[in-house]
């Protein structure tokens, strides 16, 4: 009887937590939690298990600068890749194309720009798939 009444508890506590989250925060971690497991299938064995890249031949995703100046072309890197001899971040010069990723939908690269953007020290927001579909339509 008494861990009915426990479980119960428990099970209230977590719906009325759920309850006191905004459309915001809930959208977020959506985005995010999706984000992470397209990271770990898709970017985790080049960039990293915190971002950090590859010596100089893969970027490291902690540069916020480089990702905020970057912000409406990062869906396009993610799409179509990189194939410039070398991309230069934070002073550094990378070397190397990096493949793309024209199986992922749009929804799936706002969920893992949203999670790159929000992770190794970058904090940028939610990126929505409307803004993504639009960043794609300038790609060149």
């Amino acid at each position: 009887m008494k861990l009915k009444v426990i479980g119960g508890i428990v099970v209230l506590l977590s719906v009325l937590i759920a309850a006191c989250q905004s459309d915001a925060d809930q959208e977020f971690k959506r985005y995010y939690t999706g984000g992470a497991a397209i990271y770990k299938q898709k970017c985790q064995n080049c960039h990293g298990n915190n971002g950090e890249g590859l010596t100089s031949l893969i970027p490291p995703l902690t540069d916020t600068t480089f990702l905020k100046k970057n912000k409406n072309y990062l869906a396009c890197i993610v799409r179509n890749g990189i194939n410039e001899r070398v991309l230069t971040i934070n002073s550094k010069a990378y070397e190397g194309p990096m493949p793309a990723n024209t199986d992922l939908a749009p929804i799936q690269i706002a969920k893992v720009l949203t999670f790159v953007t929000n992770s190794f020290g970058n904090k940028q927001g939610v990126i929505t798939v409307d803004v993504v579909e639009k960043d794609l339509e300038g790609c060149q």
